[in-house]
């Protein structure tokens, strides 16, 4: 088995993929090392209207495109968990599945998972009512009552989503006003006055308690501004509240921002010959062409960086 490479990208969601695909074209020798399933978050997207030259398409199929192009170009691509790496070297290590991979750089694209209550039963309630993901298991919720915490694009959209399938949805959140975009709040309140009653909003209020066994049955709120408490039964909870991004094993090695990498305009992190792309970099947009954009800027500087280290050690 091969263990040593040009270039290592961790994880293949779009910026992944897409570093992969500049990378190969640009003759480096590639490898893609991917935990779970290619396309990360991306395929947990119901509709995708806004990636360029697709007019409509769901996120599995994207990234199922995506993932025959790198194939095609016979990027090698392994599924395991990276544990360590070790990046102080001319030659970075990266230790997963009990091999050491080596390379001359690499592009970190681990991506963001979504971010949980942080109450103590939560994950008890898992494949039990409390889901991270309206468009997976939306269905398993049809003509009952769920409700969805969170206030940004994703909270909304799930919404909107759930609203062709449950019969009541509680829509909670902490703060009186949502953040999401303009586009996505206008549908929003398209459905709420389409089907008025469907959709009931708690507003500045909070998730304090799950209750139920085996299963979820209702959630005790807690008011944000007077601690007053209250109940509600619902058959499922969708936790959209934003994300956390995957960089636990870095332990410090590369510089963070709230837990997010730091990366210059060449997408090169503080470490001469480490990269990052996608949802893990710090920045203001994240969404499926700024992930494959960083992808984009990411292999090219680091083919170049290759390029530059292989002519020196000539």
């Amino acid at each position: 088995m091969q263990t040593d490479y040009d270039l290592i990208i961790i994880g293949s969601g779009p910026a992944g993929m897409t570093a992969g695909i500049y990378a190969k074209r640009a003759g480096i020798n590639t490898l893609i090392i991917e935990k779970g399933a290619v396309g990360g978050q991306v395929t947990l997207t119901q509709d995708i209207e806004n990636y360029p030259g697709m007019e409509n398409i769901n996120g599995f199929e994207l990234s199922q495109k995506m993932f025959e192009q790198v194939t095609s170009l016979a990027v090698d691509v392994v599924f395991d968990e990276v544990i360590d790496v070790d990046f102080s070297g001319e030659k970075k290590k990266i230790v997963a599945g009990g091999v050491t991979y080596t390379c001359y750089a690499v592009i970190l694209s681990m991506g963001a998972y979504s971010r949980g209550l942080g109450l103590d039963n939560e994950f008890e309630y898992v494949g039990g009512g409390v889901s991270y993901c309206a468009v997976c298991d939306g269905n398993f919720f049809k003509n009952k009552t769920v409700a969805v915490v969170g206030g940004g694009n994703t909270a909304l959209e799930d919404v909107i989503y759930l609203s062709n399938l449950a019969n009541k949805i509680y829509h909670i959140h902490r703060r009186n006003e949502f953040r999401a975009d303009e586009a996505v709040l206008k549908d929003y309140n398209k459905i709420m006055q389409d089907k008025p009653g469907k959709i009931e909003q708690v507003l500045q209020y909070k998730i304090d308690q799950l209750k139920g066994k085996p299963k979820l049955q209702s959630l005790i709120l807690k008011n944000v501004v007077d601690g007053t408490k209250k109940e509600i039964n619902v058959d499922g909870l969708f936790v959209a509240i934003g994300r956390v991004p995957q960089t636990e094993f870095l332990n410090g090695v590369v510089e963070l921002s709230n837990g997010y990498i730091k990366v210059d305009d060449k997408m090169q992190t503080n470490i001469k010959g480490v990269f990052a792309a996608g949802d893990i970099v710090e920045k203001n947009l994240r969404q499926i062409v700024t992930a494959t954009s960083d992808g984009a800027i990411a292999a090219t500087n680091a083919s170049l960086y290759i390029k530059q280290i292989k002519n020196k050690n000539k």
